[in-house]
């Protein structure tokens, strides 16, 4: 049970940030985060060591996030009035700029093309763990991923090459 706990606790930091890139809200990150914790301790015992520990996390954070937007989908979405920003001004950095506008372009994603592309650009995992993860063929995946980088080049006005790009 120790070595279970440990290997869980390993996967923490991996998880919230993952959930925070799904949710873009730290309190909703934190909360499928603390869930995805309770079901894979409650339900250990249906975990088995023929992969590894991160990828079987992984794919019950991605249900319950799954779950959760099906349900908020039904219910409509309500905001509290404290959550709506007031208008700022943009950082003037173009670096901080691209980020803003990259993350911006990332959440256009339909949802199994952000999940891929966060899965591998993200948190590192490699095409076949990102793959069962997702529950999805690696043809599938790549092929996920392919549209979402093409997406994203569309939005941003990223040329394919980056020497094809001009300098000025």
């Amino acid at each position: 049970m120790t070595e279970f706990l440990d290997e869980v606790e390993a996967c923490v930091p991996a998880l919230r940030r993952y959930a925070r890139a799904l949710t873009r809200s730290a309190d909703l990150a934190d909360d499928l985060v603390q869930d995805c914790l309770e079901r894979a301790i409650s339900r250990r015992g249906l975990f088995r060591p023929t992969g590894p520990m991160r990828a079987w996390l992984f794919t019950i954070l991605l249900n319950l996030y799954r779950n959760d937007l099906r349900t908020r989908h039904r219910q409509g979405a309500m905001m509290p009035l404290d959550a709506i920003a007031e208008p700022v001004t943009a950082a003037p950095q173009p670096g901080h700029l691209a980020l803003a506008e990259m993350a911006r372009a990332i959440e256009t994603l339909p949802p199994e093309q952000k999940e891929a592309l966060l899965l591998i650009a993200l948190e590192g995992l490699s095409y076949a763990e990102a793959a069962a993860v997702l529950g999805v063929p690696l043809g599938t995946l790549m092929s996920r991923l392919g549209r979402a980088r093409a997406a994203l080049r569309l939005l941003t006005g990223t040329p394919a090459e980056p020497h094809l790009r001009t300098v000025k």
